[in-house]
């Protein structure tokens, strides 16, 4: 296993770090709004799943008990 130099590592970084194409705020902005609707929609969704389960499994547990 060879020892690595740690300036040439710095300058690996900082060449690799200058290569990322960093978001606009605007995309930034638009990302965060769109999991915010997500996370509702799906809250929403799995809401009115388990509120279909509870119906249904009260409907048969009140047929049998």
């Amino acid at each position: 296993m060879a020892i690595a130099n740690p300036v040439k590592f710095v300058q690996e970084v900082r060449a690799e770090v200058a290569k990322v194409v960093w978001p606009t705020r605007r995309e930034v902005v638009l990302t965060t709004i769109m999991v915010f609707i997500m996370a509702t929609l799906t809250a929403i969704f799995f809401s009115l799943v388990d509120m279909f389960i509870r119906f249904g499994l009260q409907g048969v547990l009140s047929y049998f008990g």
